[in-house]
C-alpha cells in the first residue's frame, strides 16, 4: 500500500488551525467511590473492583476510568471487556470522551486492536483525543499503514488540527515503514502548524524517523534546533549515530552531553550508556570502555540490570572474560534476568569458550525462576559452527530436544540446519530439515546455503527447485548462496546463468544479489564484468566497495585497488572499513613498494585502526613482504594485544625474507606465551626452514604436527617437499609425493619440477613432468620449466618442440621483468631491453660493465650455463648482462649517483643462479646492501653474502 497515494494535498496544506482540546474538570476531592476502586485495582482485585461499581447508585467517570486502566496495565482484556459491557449500557458513558479514550487505549495494551477500532467507529462524533488513541493504538500493535490511514481521515474529514501528541505517532510509523517521503511531507506539517522545530516531543520522533532511514544529517539538523533538548533527545541522537555506525560521532556527543550534565533533567541515564556501550563494543575500544563504566559507577547506574549487561557483553566482545565473569558473578545472589545469563553464555561462545557456555547452560536451567530460551541457544550456537565442534553441537542438540525447545522457534531450526551444514554434516542438517514442522524460505536457505559452503552446487540446485516446487519463491539470500557454490567452484558459466535468472525475475536491484554476483566473477577471473556490474549499481555501500577492492586486490590488480580505494574515500564521505583497509594493505603489499604502506600505516593509525586483528597483522605482513623485517618486527613489538595470527605472520615474514633462526626462535617465545600454534604457523615454519636450507629442523616440525593432532594438508606437504628439493634430496622428495594421502597439486608438481633442473635430475624430472602435463596442460609455465629442464641438459630437440608448442597452443610466456623506486617513481626493465626501448640504456649497461670487471677481479666467474638457448658462448654472456635485475640494479646506482645505501629491486620470475651469485659479489665491492624480492621470496644481500644461504 502507496502511502503517498493516500495523501490528499489540501490535507496537509494545513491553515485554519482551530482549538480542539476539550477541557474537563475533576471534583476537586475524590469520591468514595474513587478511593475504594482504586484500592482494589492496586491489590489486582478487578473483578470486585467492577462489583463495586456496578452496584453504586452513582458511578463516576474516575472510578470507571481506573479500572480500564488496571484491565490495561494487566493485560486483563476479558475483565476490561466486562467494564466496557457496563459502559455500553449508559448512554451517557458510552460516549464520554475520557472513557472511550481509555476503553481504545486498554484494547490496545491487550492486542485487541480490532476491538479499539470498534469503539472509535461506534462514536458519532470525535475529538483530537480519540482520534490521537486509535492512532496511538495502531502503532502501538505495529499497524502503521492503519495509523497513518487514520491520520490522513483526521486530516480530510474534520477541521482538528493534529498536536504534540499525534504527530510523535505519525512519525513513528513512517519510521518503521522506512516511508521517507510521506515522513518528510509530515514534517513539513509540523513545521507549518509550529510543531517541527520547537517541540521536544516532535522533534525526538522525527530524529528517530530519519535516522532509520539513514538520513544522519537530517537528525542532526533536527536535534541542533530543538530549543530545550531533554535527556531523550540526546539520547535519540547518540542511537541515530550508532544504528548508523557513526561511532567517533556516538563518543563526541556523549561528551558534550557530559559537559552539560550538571543539570538534572540532562544527566546521562540508563538509557545513555546502553547506547553507547556497545559502540565501544563494536569497535574493541577497551580503555573508553572501562572509563565509561567508572562513570556508570560514579552515577551509581552500573547497578541497574540492562547497563550490567551492557558492559557484561562489552568486555566479552573485547575479549576480556575475566571482567564479564566478574560483572555477572557479583549478581548472582540478587536481580540477574535472563539477558544477564544470556550476555554471559554468549560472551562465553564468542571468545571460544564453549565448555563454559555449556556449563553455564546447566546452571541457568537448574535455578528457580529462570530457563533457557531460544535467544540463549542462538548465542551458542555460532560458537558450534565448525568441523571441530560437531560434538558440541549434537550436545546441544540432545538439549533442545530434552527441554521441548527445538519446535518453539523458527531461528533455533534454521541455526541448527546451518550449524550441522557448517560443520559438514550434511546428514544431519537433512534429518533435522525433515523432523521440522515449520517449513519456511529461511529454512530453505539454511539447507541450500549449506550446501553451497560444503562444495556441494549439485545437490544445492537439486534443493533450489525442490523449494519453488513446494510453493516457495527464493528471495536474495537463496540466489546468494547458489552464487557462493559458483565462487567456490569458479565456474563462470554456472554463474553467468544465474545472472540471467536474476534479470528475468527482476532482482537485478537487490544490493544483496548484486554483491553476490560481483563476488562471483572476481572469483572467476572475471574482474572487469564485476567492474561493470559495480558502476551500474545506483547506490554503493560499504560492503560493495569492499568487495570490489578485494577482487582487485585478490586478482593481481594493485594499482586498480589503490585508486578505488582513493576513490572510495572521496565518494562516501567517512572513514573505509577496516576491511577496505586491509585490501588497500594487500596491493601495498603486491606492489612491494615500501612508501605507499607507510602512507596506509599513518592512515591506519590516523583512524585509531592499528588495533585491529586483521589490520595489524596486514601492516605486519606488509612491511615483511616489502623487505623491511626490522619494521615489521618493530611493529609487532608495539602491540599490546597479540593474538596467533599476528605471531604467526611475523614468523612467516621472517621465513620469506629467509631469517629461519629468528623464525624459530620466534616459534619458541610463541609457545612461552601459552599460545597454540595451529596450521598456518606449521606452514610459516615449514617455509622457513625450506627457504633457509634447515631440513632437519624442517622435518621436526613435520612430525611434531602429526603429535598434537594437526593433520598435515596440502600445503604442509607442499613446503616440505620444496624444502628437500631445494636440498637436492629428490629421492625423499619424490618418495613424500608418493605416498601423501592427498593429490598433489600443480604447485607442488613445479616446484620440485624446479629442483630437478637446479640439481640435474632428467630422469625423475621427466616422471614429474608427464603428470604435471596430465593435470595441469593448459599452463603456459609448465611447457617453460620443461623447455629448461631439457635447456639445460642440452636437449635442443625437446626445447624446440616445447617452445613450438606454446606457440601453437596460444600460450604466452611472462618475460623476466624487474622494477625499482627511485624518486617517488617505479621504473620497469624486461630483459633484453635495449637504448630503443629506454633511452640511457648505453649508460646502464656501462655501469654493469663497470661492476662486472670489479667483481671478477675478486673471484666472480660467469654462469652461462644458465642461459637455456642455443648459442654460442659470447652471446650467452651477453644475455647475463641483459638480465632484468642487474639492469635495474645498474639503474638505481646511476640515479643517485651510487650515494644510496640500499637499493631495493623487485622481480616478477625466479632469480638465476648467476645473478644471485653475481649481486653478492656486487653487495662486497661497493659495501651496499640490496633487496631482491622475487616470485619465490626476498634475498637480503649484505657484504658478499644472502639471506637464504643460498637455498632459492
Amino acid at each position: 500500500m502507496a502511502i503517498t497515494a493516500l495523501t490528499a494535498s489540501a490535507a496537509l496544506r494545513y491553515d485554519d488551525p482551530k482549538p480542539t482540546r476539550i477541557s474537563t474538570k475533576r471534583p476537586k476531592t475524590p469520591s468514595k467511590l474513587f478511593q475504594q476502586v482504586s484500592h482494589l485495582c492496586t491489590q489486582n482485585r478487578l473483578s470486585d473492583a467492577i462489583r463495586l461499581t456496578v452496584t453504586s447508585p452513582n458511578p463516576d467517570v474516575d472510578s470507571i476510568s481506573v479500572i480500564i486502566q488496571s484491565c490495561g496495565a494487566n493485560l486483563d482484556v476479558e475483565t476490561g471487556k466486562e467494564i466496557h459491557k457496563f459502559i455500553s449500557s449508559d448512554q451517557k458513558l458510552s460516549t464520554h470522551v475520557v472513557l472511550t479514550t481509555r476503553l481504545m487505549t486498554m484494547y490496545a495494551m491487550c492486542g485487541s486492536i480490532s476491538e479499539s477500532r470498534l469503539v472509535f467507529d461506534s462514536l458519532d462524533e470525535r475529538n483530537l483525543f480519540q482520534w490521537n488513541a486509535m492512532i496511538s493504538s495502531y502503532t502501538r500493535n505495529g499497524c502503521f499503514f492503519e495509523a497513518i490511514q487514520v491520520f490522513l481521515n483526521l486530516l480530510s474529514e474534520t477541521d482538528l488540527r493534529p498536536d504534540d501528541f499525534t504527530f510523535p505517532c505519525v512519525i513513528k510509523s513512517c519510521s518503521a515503514i522506512l516511508d521517507l517521503n510521506f515522513g518528510e511531507q509530515v514534517h513539513a506539517m509540523g513545521l507549518k502548524l509550529g510543531l517541527g522545530s520547537s517541540d521536544t516531543f516532535v522533534c525526538n520522533a522525527l530524529m528517530y524517523m530519519y535516522g532509520k532511514c539513514g538520513l544522519v544529517g537530517s537528525a542532526l539538523k533536527v536535534f541542533d534546533r530543538i530549543p530545550q533538548r531533554n535527556l531523550v533527545s540526546w539520547n535519540t541522537m547518540l542511537g541515530v549515530f550508532s544504528e548508523n555506525e557513526y561511532s567517533d560521532r556516538v563518543i563526541d556527543l556523549f561528551v558534550e552531553l557530559l559537559k552539560i550534565g550538571c543539570k538534572q533533567d540532562t544527566r546521562p541515564d540508563e538509557a545513555t550508556f546502553v547506547t553507547v556501550l556497545p559502540v565501544c563494543s563494536a569497535e574493541k575500544w577497551i580503555e573508553l570502555g572501562e572509563s565509561i563504566h567508572g562513570l556508570a559507577i560514579k552515577l551509581s547506574l552500573d547497578s541497574q540490570v540492562r547497563v550490567n549487561n551492557a558492559l557484561i557483553d562489552m568486555y566479552s566482545k573485547c575479549g576480556l572474560l575475566l571482567e564479564a565473569e566478574h560483572l555477572f558473578f557479583s549478581r548472582v545472589n540478587f536481580d540477574q534476568s535472563l539477558v544477564t545469563w544470556n550476555a554471559m553464555i554468549g560472551g562465553y561462545a564468542r571468545n571460544g569458550n564453549i565448555s563454559s557456555s555449556f556449563e553455564l547452560l546447566r546452571s541457568l536451567n537448574s535455578t528457580k525462576n529462570l530457563a533457557a530460551n531460544e535467544i540463549t541457544i542462538l548465542n551458542i550456537l555460532p560458537a558450534c559452527m565448525g568441523p571441530p565442534q560437531l560434538c558440541k553441537l549434537k550436545e546441544m542438540h540432545c538439549f533442545l530436544i530434552r527441554n521441548e525447545l527445538q519446535d518453539t522457534h523458527e531461528l533455533l531450526i534454521n541455526g541448527l540446519v546451518a550449524a550441522y551444514a557448517k560443520c559438514g554434516s550434511l546428514e544431519y542438517a537433512i534429518k533435522v530439515f525433515d523432523s521440522t514442522h515449520i517449513q519456511t524460505v529461511n529454512l530453505w536457505n539454511a539447507l541450500i546455503g549449506g550446501y553451497a559452503q560444503n562444495g556441494d552446487p549439485e545437490n544445492a540446485v537439486r534443493f533450489f527447485f525442490d523449494m519453488r516446487a513446494n510453493g516457495f519463491q527464493p528471495d536474495s539470500y537463496t540466489i546468494g548462496s547458489l552464487l557462493l557454490a559458483c565462487t567456490h567452484l569458479k565456474n563462470l558459466c554456472y554463474s553467468k546463468s544465474l545472472h540471467g535468472f536474476v534479470i528475468r525475475n527482476g532482482l537485478e536491484r537487490d544490493t544483496y544479489i548484486t554483491i553476490s554476483l560481483l563476488s562471483a566473477y572476481v572469483q572467476c577471473g572475471m574482474v572487469s564484468t564485476a567492474r561493470v556490474l559495480f558502476d551500474s549499481m545506483n547506490e554503493r555501500d560499504m560492503i560493495s566497495w569492499n568487495a570490489m577492492l578485494a577482487g582487485y586486490a585478490q586478482n593481481g590488480l594493485p594499482i586498480h585497488a589503490l585508486d578505488l580505494f582513493r576513490k572510495m574515500q572521496m565518494y562516501i564521505g567517512t572513514k573505509p572499513s577496516t576491511v577496505a583497509t586491509v585490501s588497500a594493505l594487500m596491493a601495498c603489499t603486491d606492489l612491494t613498494i615500501p612508501r605507499l604502506g607507510r602512507e596506509l600505516h599513518g592512515f591506519a593509525l590516523k583512524f585509531g585502526y592499528t588495533e585491529d586483528a586483521f589490520i595489524g597483522s596486514s601492516i605486519i605482513d606488509m612491511y615483511a613482504k616489502c623487505g623491511l623485517v626490522e619494521e615489521s618486527r618493530t611493529f609487532f613489538d608495539r602491540i599490546k594485544h597479540k593474538d596467533l595470527v599476528h605471531w604467526t605472520v611475523m614468523l612467516t615474514g621472517y621465513g620469506v625474507n629467509g631469517f629461519g633462526k629468528e623464525a624459530l626462535e620466534l616459534y619458541i617465545e610463541l609457545q612461552t606465551e601459552g599460545l597454540k600454534p595451529d596450521e598456518y604457523t606449521y606452514i610459516g615454519l615449514l617455509m622457513a626452514c625450506s627457504h633457509s636450507g634447515m631440513v632437519q629442523e624442517g622435518l621436526n616440525y613435520f612430525e611434531e604436527m602429526k603429535n598434537v593432532r594437526l593433520e598435515p594438508k596440502l600445503e604442509h606437504y607442499a613446503c616440505v617437499v620444496d624444502m628437500l628439493g631445494r636440498a637436492g634430496l629428490l629421492t625423499d622428495a619424490a618418495k613424500l609425493l608418493e605416498e601423501m594421502p592427498v593429490r598433489p597439486d600443480g604447485k607442488i608438481l613445479s616446484s620440485l619440477l624446479c629442483a630437478c633442473r637446479i640439481h640435474g635430475d632428467l630422469n625423475l624430472g621427466q616422471k614429474v613432468l608427464e603428470k604435471l602435463l596430465e593435470l595441469e596442460p593448459d599452463k603456459s609455465e609448465h611447457y617453460v620449466l620443461a623447455s629448461n629442464l631439457y635447456a639445460s641438459f642440452g636437449i635442443w630437440d625437446e626445447v624446440r618442440k616445447l617452445r613450438d608448442k606454446i606457440k601453437e597452443a596460444g600460450l604466452y610466456k611472462d618475460p623476466g621483468c624487474s622494477w625499482i623506486e627511485v624518486g617517488g617513481k617505479v621504473y620497469s626493465f624486461l630483459a633484453g631491453d635495449n637504448d630503443e626501448v629506454i633511452p640511457e640504456m648505453d649508460k646502464i649497461k656501462e655501469v654493469w660493465l663497470c661492476l662486472e670487471e670489479r667483481i671478477c677481479e675478486i673471484g666472480y666467474i660467469p654462469d652461462t650455463s644458465v642461459v637455456l638457448h642455443e648459442i654460442n658462448e659470447e652471446e650467452k654472456l651477453e644475455k647475463l648482462r641483459g638480465h632484468s635485475e642487474k639492469l635495474a640494479i645498474s639503474y638505481g646506482l646511476l640515479s643517485s649517483n651510487g650515494i644510496v645505501k640500499k637499493l631495493r629491486v623487485y622481480k616478477n620470475i625466479r632469480m638465476c643462479k648467476d645473478c644471485h651469485n653475481a649481486i653478492k659479489y656486487v653487495t662486497k665491492v661497493l659495501q651496499k646492501a640490496i633487496v631482491v624480492r622475487d616470485n619465490k621470496r626476498f634475498h637480503h644481500f649484505k657484504d658478499g653474502s644472502c639471506s637464504c644461504g643460498d637455498y632459492w
